[in-house]
């Protein structure tokens, strides 16, 4: 295994609603292998919602994000075959309903540097091969972040992220679109990072049973390895 990268980041979400007040993610990618001109990457992520409707910090979501990739580089980019899951639970509440669904499909990505400055750039265009209770048909998932040094150990950070979904009509209504941006400082330790960030969201389908949207301010950290 030639490469791991974890994190864990919480997030304090705004807004009045008992059920969205904190946000937490821990997770990370490895390579089982690289084979010089690409590698396969295993990632997965785990997701917590925390409100207070029954208690202080009441967890009500417990989401799971599984994947894998399997990339060719050429001149600069990664051109990756990309199979990826997602699972949503409710927490302490009564669900029979499963949430979930399956996608395949392709990724590109590429590393800039350019003066004190990385951008690191992706798109993900993927399928649906098997779905339970949404009405996703297709998803393009794209991203970019920039990370700025300004010292030798402090940098500036600015993120943002555009998600499109192509739905089945059984829910009546056209493609949502979700949306990121993410602006921050970084520090970085002899093991590891922090990160400190503001953030605005329009999420797609907060809520595992619902259909809908909703939009956050959000101040929060990060922990990653480096």
């Amino acid at each position: 295994m030639p490469r791991a990268a974890f994190y864990l980041w919480a997030e304090k979400l705004s807004g009045e609603d008992e059920s969205y007040e904190w946000d937490a993610n821990f997770g990370g990618d490895l390579d089982v292998v690289d084979y010089s001109t690409g590698r396969l990457t295993f990632y997965a992520n785990y997701q917590v919602i925390m409100g207070s409707e029954f208690r202080r910090f009441d967890p009500n979501q417990g989401n799971y994000i599984l994947g894998g990739t399997l990339s060719r580089r050429r001149n600069g980019y990664e051109y990756a075959f990309n199979f990826h899951h997602e699972s949503r639970h409710l927490s302490d509440r009564f669900n029979r309903v499963a949430v979930a669904w399956n996608m395949a499909g392709g990724r590109v990505s590429r590393v800039i540097h350019y003066g004190p400055a990385r951008f690191d750039v992706r798109v993900d265009a993927r399928v649906s091969v098997a779905k339970a209770f949404v009405d996703y048909n297709w998803e393009i998932d794209s991203s970019v972040r920039s990370d700025v040094q300004i010292r030798p150990k402090v940098g500036l950070l600015f993120a943002g992220d555009v998600r499109r979904l192509g739905v089945d009509g059984s829910q009546n209504r056209s493609g949502p679109i979700g949306f990121r941006s993410e602006a921050g400082v970084h520090f970085i330790g002899g093991a590891g990072a922090m990160e400190f960030f503001l953030a605005g969201e329009h999420r797609i389908d907060p809520y595992p049973l619902e259909f809908g949207s909703i939009n956050f301010v959000t101040v929060g950290f990060r922990l990653l390895t480096r």
